[in-house]
């Protein structure tokens, strides 16, 4: 019972750390396509702590968020064991389940997408992303804030969902 609990801990770990992986190069692309003034690569490279910041946030929120969906593949593959893996309820506890982290990382992506542009529309007088090319920390700090800001509120989201689909 303990080998198979330790297998079973191991499974889960091993999908975290893929769908981990793929929510953050995922959010890191979006980015590149919101942030079309300059490669964060090559500011980053050349010490641009702005840009550096901004990154950072990102990466984080996407863990904010996607974590939610974590827990949900966690809840599902224990139903599935519970039920017997290959039967219908097992398989369909799994699907639910990857169906809610996949929606995490779809929620997490869109969500800073859409305050990044929202932000960038609101503020008529700066173009942050400009700014933030130039090094502008002061600006980097306020969009990392938002970008924050909406992975807290939009975990509560997934929680929800996953909550309602669990």
């Amino acid at each position: 019972m303990l080998l198979e609990q330790v297998a079973v801990g191991l499974f889960q770990l091993i999908i975290s750390i893929i769908f981990a992986v793929a929510a953050l190069y995922i959010g890191f692309s979006v980015l590149g396509k919101i942030t079309r003034e300059y490669d964060e690569e090559q500011e980053i490279s050349k010490g641009n702590a702005a840009v550096g910041i901004i990154v950072a946030a990102v990466f984080v929120a996407v863990a904010i968020i996607v974590q939610s969906g974590v827990v949900g593949v966690t809840v599902g593959i224990n139903k599935a064991l519970y039920a017997g893996a290959l039967s219908l309820d097992g398989l369909t506890a799994i699907g639910v389940a990857t169906v809610q982290l996949i929606l995490g990382i779809v929620l997490a992506v869109a969500a800073i997408y859409l305050a990044l542009n929202i932000l960038d529309r609101l503020t008529v007088n700066i173009n942050e992303f400009e700014e933030i090319r130039k090094g502008n920390i002061a600006v980097a700090i306020k969009m990392a804030g938002v970008i924050l800001a909406v992975a807290l509120i939009i975990q509560s989201g997934v929680i929800g969902i996953t909550a309602a689909l669990g």
